[in-house]
């Protein structure tokens, strides 16, 4: 349990991160990285492109789990 509750918590912070308060001034915002047609993605461009998926995809279903998982601690402790 305390793995999956680890996993959660990284996985919001990954999805709280602000796209110009932190990520583009630190390097990291979408037009940051991206190679041109024909080029081997590097490590950097792939990692901004898993960020920016987990904000997407992430938000709803972070929301429930987050909420199932409050609910929990404040029943079993």
């Amino acid at each position: 349990y305390c793995f999956l509750l680890y996993s959660l918590l990284c996985v919001n912070a990954i999805a709280l991160l602000h796209e110009e308060q932190f990520l583009k001034t630190t390097g990291w915002g979408t037009d940051q990285g991206i190679g041109g047609f024909g080029e081997e993605a590097g490590i950097k461009s792939q990692l901004v492109n898993l960020i920016q998926s987990v904000r997407t995809v992430m938000r709803v279903p972070l929301i429930i789990v987050k909420s199932v998982a409050i609910v929990l601690l404040l029943l079993f402790g």
